[in-house]
């Protein structure tokens, strides 16, 4: 079942078109991060959602209920979707349980308390519903921010880059956190980011906007294995191009020699393009008679990023293997996957 369904939304802001034409499904339980950057219209998407954006065209429905479209509006406040911000958005003079208590109607006294320590227990802040939130650190904060979003167990949670203020040692663990938290109570999200590593860890699905548009939406493995366009290629990670020559339904030429993809080419015999290669898609081994030469080198850790001159082309390379310094020969070979040819 959907949880949420965006259908050709357009909006509009003094006389500029900010959404054009957007599609979107979130089914239930899934986590979307909208990506893109600044500017993009992501933000817009996320208050339209919210109530706090007019549409000029389009649908936004939740659970089949219509809230945005033609001669329809619901307001932010009976659409049944938490909220989470950057900043937090607590109420200073109150304390963490009242904070957390703010938006939940409907319950008597126990069924209240019952509530709150459900909630204390599942952002792990026991025994901290006395304290103000000026006596928490910023990821505490953020938790309790978190828990008044679900304590009024809302149909769908939207989070407005609700990272960015958290001090980056602990991002990650407050992100694993989160996602595990939402995934545990079948909660629908959608997550504003700019950054495409919050996006890995935190999202299901991928939604990457371009000047107002959706330009893919998928699976983040989809995305960054299968991007439509150089546009996405690119803004989920570092690529080479090389031009090609497609030979049969699954052998192409390259400057690396012939190159076999794991899947049927979606050009015919004859096609000239260029292939997509990331990084960790290229192996090199040493070699005297080698194509290729290292002219730079860079310890990553676990890894080594080397960049390769072949001919007039600087190919990038991420490999285990630590023992290959600048000026080295070296013999390229590509890892069998499923070709992206632009």
């Amino acid at each position: 079942m959907s949880t949420l369904t965006i259908e050709q939304v357009h909006s509009d802001y003094q006389g500029q078109t900010i959404l054009r034409g957007l599609d979107l499904v979130l089914h239930q339980g899934e986590i979307a991060a909208l990506l893109g950057p600044s500017g993009c219209g992501k933000t817009t998407l996320l208050k339209a959602i919210a109530g706090l954006q007019p549409i000029s065209q389009g649908r936004i429905s939740i659970n089949g209920r219509l809230l945005s479209g033609p001669e329809t509006f619901v307001p932010s406040e009976r659409r049944e979707v938490g909220m989470i911000f950057q900043d937090y958005a607590l109420f200073p003079h109150l304390t963490v349980a009242e904070n957390i208590l703010f938006g939940v109607k409907g319950l008597d006294k126990a069924a209240r308390q019952a509530r709150l320590g459900e909630m204390l227990a599942l952002v792990k802040l026991e025994g901290l519903g006395g304290r103000y939130p000026h006596e928490l650190s910023g990821g505490q904060q953020q938790r309790v921010s978190i828990a008044r979003a679900l304590a009024y167990e809302p149909e769908l949670l939207l989070l407005d880059e609700p990272f960015s203020n958290i001090d980056a040692k602990v991002r990650g663990e407050m992100m694993v956190e989160i996602r595990e938290i939402l995934k545990q109570r079948g909660v629908s999200a959608v997550f504003v980011t700019h950054s495409k590593d919050e996006a890995f860890v935190f999202a299901d699905k991928l939604a990457l906007f371009k000047d107002g548009g959706i330009a893919q939406y998928g699976s983040a493995e989809s995305l960054y294995a299968e991007p439509t366009d150089k546009y996405v290629a690119e803004f989920l990670g570092q690529v080479n191009y090389l031009s090609c020559e497609v030979k049969d339904r699954a052998r192409l030429q390259t400057l690396l020699g012939e190159v076999q993809s794991s899947s049927d080419l979606p050009k015919a015999a004859g096609y000239r393009g260029e292939l997509l290669l990331r990084p960790e898609q290229l192996q090199m081994a040493g070699d005297e008679q080698g194509e290729g030469t290292i002219i730079a080198r860079r310890f990553l850790g676990n890894l080594c990023h080397y960049s390769i001159l072949i001919g007039e082309e600087i190919l990038a390379v991420r490999s285990p293997l630590h023992h290959f310094s600048p000026g080295q020969k070296v013999g390229l070979s590509v890892t069998p996957h499923p070709a992206v040819l632009f």
